[in-house]
């Protein structure tokens, strides 16, 4: 599949990688100013080599980001380095190749005619990233990875990923307005402000449910008895990311490492 546009700045080409946690597959991004040649690449994907191929015969690939560690986002991002030469940089050190340095909180990348900042979100895993571009249309564009998915939510990779970081991501998130939503997996959204009030209002409402199991089953319930009673109806491909999900709400409430829960009704 060749490149789609997915705003004025980027297009993607869709990984050949679809699952129960995947989606379609992993949109890999491409990022490229008016005028420009050079291109940056988002999450190189799988290591497919036709896919990888495309990727690299987009332009002169500049740099490549990875938004997160998940293999369905950098195991192809070695080989895209070997392909093109471009350095590979991510929040986690072990995922940069080619001398690309770890990305920084607040960084502005200039790279392919583009200003790309650097917001950290921890959550769905602890060196999770999205890459705000500003110039990208009348309210910008924001790479979201898995912070903020086209479609469905997000599975928190506990004790990786807490709900406490997760949380304070998404107000993050919602603070950089009606920008556009160019997800790691599902289709783009029209209001990054609106995606992640809505999510929030998600993890409230399963927290509240938790709430109400925990009053049924006693306070030392297990992950797996809260996952029956408040995700009865998922089925065996997703029943360990409910699982996870559940055991990173459960230290919310329980006031884990991540410290005390917020206050509900935000």
């Amino acid at each position: 599949m060749g490149p789609q546009r997915s705003s004025g700045l980027t297009q993607f080409i869709l990984a050949p990688n679809p699952g129960p946690m995947s989606l379609d597959g992993t949109n890999s991004y491409i990022l490229r100013g008016p005028a420009q040649s050079a291109v940056v690449v988002v999450d190189p994907g799988p290591e497919d080599e036709t896919h990888l191929a495309a990727l690299a015969g987009v332009g002169t690939v500049e740099l490549i980001l990875v938004t997160h560690r998940h293999a369905d986002h950098t195991a192809g991002s070695a080989r895209l380095h070997g392909l093109t030469g471009a350095p590979v940089r991510a929040m986690d050190a072990s995922h940069c190749h080619g001398g690309g340095k770890p990305l920084a909180s607040g960084e502005v990348i200039r790279a392919a005619g583009l200003e790309i900042l650097v917001v950290a979100t921890p959550g769905h895993t602890s060196d999770s990233a999205c890459f705000h571009l500003p110039a990208d249309g009348r309210n910008g564009s924001v790479l979201t990875g898995d912070t903020i998915l086209g479609r469905g939510t997000t599975v928190l990779d506990y004790p990786d990923g807490t709900l406490g970081d997760y949380l304070a991501s998404l107000d993050l998130l919602e603070a950089l307005g009606p920008a556009t939503v160019l997800p790691a997996h599902g289709p783009v959204l029209p209001s990054l402000e609106s995606a992640a009030r809505d999510y929030r209002t998600h993890r409230e409402e399963r927290l509240a449910q938790i709430r109400a199991a925990l009053a049924r089953l006693g306070r030392d319930a297990t992950v797996g008895e809260v996952a029956d009673a408040v995700y009865a109806g998922v089925g065996p491909s997703v029943r360990r990311a409910a699982e996870l999900s559940v055991a990173a709400q459960l230290s919310y409430l329980r006031g884990g490492s991540e410290g005390q829960p917020a206050p509900p009704g935000r």
